[in-house]
């Protein structure tokens, strides 16, 4: 039945003018505190009028008038930010774990992510049509943004990757991304030529087109940003371009005297503080984002002390995925003492980064790099940890929100019409219980999920996850 009500005589009471003219919305959230992501403030007791999938109206008890809604919620004490946005997820794995990677997709909304970036898979077929399902609304889930495959160089690392050599191959590669309706390019470095890759990403700036990727260590930092990169992935790259020895590291890559792995303690020991301010700051000068991935890399360094045999999420994840953790859980157990070693004083380093770049005013993209092959890194809560990362590094609340609200819009060019809660913008909101900015690990304390014109209580949200726990079994 519609409800038909007058603000003004609520007990929420909001004083009403009656001459003011009515308005109909599908949804009203009444005395809601908005998490402003752009201010960094809190604006308290407001009411969000929502109509199909936008917000009509956003307004003190003070100024609102007459409102004829069919759904009514007041959350009172209640905290609304933004949909979160994944930024470096993967949807891969073959044609045998395409079922598999589809029945994940509701745990996304479930943990309160209205978005998620593909980094790159071989099951792009598949991830079109369930974003063309899911937009429709016949599939709950994330609106999904993908790079579609990788680009790489001959005989790539991950299956489905497009081989580039030539100029004629990233022609080929770009049109062929073009033509499948990719949103951006994600290129990897396990085989590209330093020259292919830097005329990807000119290329692919000449056409409009946001490129995001590894860099392969016979590229220079400053090479790569220059050239337009849209999106550097991971901190490796990074820390490479804090050395004073960047340029020494780079032609005994290219010569064939040091790898990817055994350069990194010259790096590390010539991390040099003037050099990183330069390349942190040209960094911001060329609106380069940048994707720390914190979580997975404590994932992994710390996996010899912290075993996930009992975590609650394998009960989610299908079996076929779970067997994909073996590479990298193998690899972590079997590293040496100085290996590991290494790693831990790596993502020390790596963590100091962050809030440098912040403070420089490099914009960073929240991404949990979750997905087949990535060994206990969960879709929905890893992007939850992943800002709990953040903070302890040393950002606040609100610049760690950021990083997964309007940040991730502004990467798609999408912030026009997402990341923030805006009069205009889409409706993907996100209810909290308590306050995110007092510990954003309240960000997992979920009351209520609006996505893609749909609400969602705290009892359908755990109906979601219950529905993907018994998809599994």
């Amino acid at each position: 039945m519609r409800i038909s009500i007058l603000i003004g005589i609520l007990a929420i009471g909001l004083g009403a003018c009656n001459s003011k003219p009515n308005i109909k919305v599908d949804t009203l959230i009444a005395n809601i505190n908005i998490v402003d992501v752009v201010s960094g403030d809190i604006i308290n007791n407001q009411n969000i009028g929502l109509r199909n999938d936008s917000i009509i109206f956003i307004m003190g008890n003070s100024d609102l008038f007459n409102v004829e809604s069919t759904n009514i919620y007041d959350k009172r004490g209640k905290y609304a930010i933004p949909g979160l946005w994944d930024m470096h997820v993967h949807f891969r794995g073959g044609t045998s774990l395409i079922e598999e990677n589809k029945n994940l997709l509701p745990l996304y909304t479930a943990f309160g992510i209205s978005g998620v970036r593909d980094a790159g898979g071989d099951l792009t077929s598949s991830v079109l049509e369930w974003r063309k399902q899911i937009r429709s609304g016949e599939m709950i889930g994330p609106d999904i943004f993908t790079s579609g495959p990788k680009i790489d160089g001959p005989n790539g690392t991950w299956a489905g990757s497009i081989p580039v050599v030539t100029d004629a191959d990233v022609m080929h590669a770009l049109d062929t991304l073009e033509a499948i309706g990719s949103d951006y390019v994600k290129i990897y470095d396990s085989r590209i030529s330093k020259e292919a890759y830097l005329k990807i990403i000119k290329e692919a700036t000449k056409r409009g087109t946001t490129t995001s990727g590894h860099m392969p260590f016979t590229v220079m930092l400053q090479d790569a940003v220059e050239s337009g990169i849209g999106s550097i992935e991971h901190l490796y790259y990074i820390l490479k371009g804090c050395s004073s020895e960047e340029a020494a590291v780079t032609q005994a890559v290219i010569d064939g005297k040091m790898g990817f792995w055994s350069s990194f303690e010259k790096l590390m020991a010539t991390y040099d503080e003037d050099v990183a301010k330069a390349s942190i700051q040209r960094l911001k000068v060329n609106g380069t984002f940048v994707v720390p991935t914190l979580h997975i890399g404590s994932i992994l360094t710390l996996m010899k002390e912290q075993s996930h045999d009992n975590d609650e999420m394998l009960n989610y994840v299908g079996d076929g995925i779970i067997k994909t953790y073996a590479g990298r859980v193998k690899g972590a157990m079997g590293a040496s003492d100085a290996t590991t070693d290494r790693n831990k004083r790596m993502r020390i380093m790596f963590r100091e980064l962050v809030p440098k770049l912040v403070d420089a005013g490099v914009l960073l993209l929240a991404g949990s790099d979750g997905g087949a092959s990535n060994s206990y890194v969960y879709p929905g809560i890893s992007l939850h940890n992943e800002l709990a990362n953040m903070v302890e590094t040393g950002l606040t609340p609100i610049e760690a929100l950021r990083t997964a609200t309007i940040n991730g819009a502004k990467f798609m060019k999408t912030d026009h019409y997402t990341g923030s809660i805006a009069v205009g913008k889409k409706a993907n909101l996100l209810i909290l219980d308590v306050n995110p900015l007092s510990d954003i690990r309240n960000t997992k304390n979920i009351n209520m999920m609006i996505s893609n014109g749909k609400t969602h209580t705290e009892k359908d949200l755990s109906d979601l996850k219950e529905s993907v726990r018994k998809s599994k079994n």
